[in-house]
């Protein structure tokens, strides 16, 4: 099994390499374990308050559960992956059925950020871009969908998401293996990952 963690800001572009690097893979051989999944239930956080939870602090993720399911996997066990509303803020009784692949990716804003996580990890990329590129698709994607206003994203990227990513998200550069600007742009940095990860399944 190969385990690839990818990071990067909300917005940097994260999603798009990933999707092209599954359609590099055979079908069948990669799963996708999104870091989005294991925020922290809020059900117990009376609902007006749910909106102040800081959803871009490792504290608001569950780690413990996130490096089980990874190690579960990698020991061939199949796992019951957790699902998560971002309209309630909670965590859903409906889980999806996980088998293990040759490939796994662990994708999110702060896959590199535990160390934990770090080490079960072959291979770890960081997608970067720049500022004003993420906060223009943070602004469409959250109002498109998560049903918020240009207003309320613009508060909350400079309230919550600038500082945060400066704080916790950045500094996971110096543990990357391979940095990708530009995010999926990239197609150069995207095809030596895709072909170093196509190798590797082949030496296997």
């Amino acid at each position: 099994m190969f385990i690839i963690g990818i990071a990067g800001g909300t917005g940097s572009g994260k999603t798009t390499v990933v999707r092209k690097l599954i359609e590099s893979i055979p079908a069948g051989e990669v799963v996708v374990i999104p870091q989005d999944s294991y925020y922290k239930d809020s059900s117990n956080v009376p609902m007006e308050e749910r909106q102040n939870i800081n959803f871009d602090h490792p504290d608001a993720f569950d780690w413990a559960l996130l490096e089980r399911h990874l190690k579960m996997l990698k020991q061939g066990k199949s796992i019951e992956q957790p699902t998560y509303s971002y309209l309630t803020c909670t965590r859903q009784p409906e889980t999806i059925h996980v088998e293990p692949k040759e490939v796994v990716v662990c994708e999110g804003i702060m896959a590199l950020v535990d160390k934990k996580l770090r080490d079960q990890m072959d291979i770890k990329v960081f997608v970067d871009a720049d500022p004003d590129e993420r906060l223009i698709r943070v602004i469409r994607r959250d109002i498109v969908e998560r049903g918020r206003t240009a207003e309320a994203v613009m508060d909350r990227y400079v309230r919550v998401i600038k500082p945060m990513h400066q704080q916790f998200i950045e500094p996971c550069k110096r543990y990357a293996d391979i940095i990708i600007p530009q995010g999926g742009h990239n197609h150069v940095a995207i095809d030596i990952l895709t072909k170093f990860v196509e190798q590797k399944l082949r030496n296997s």
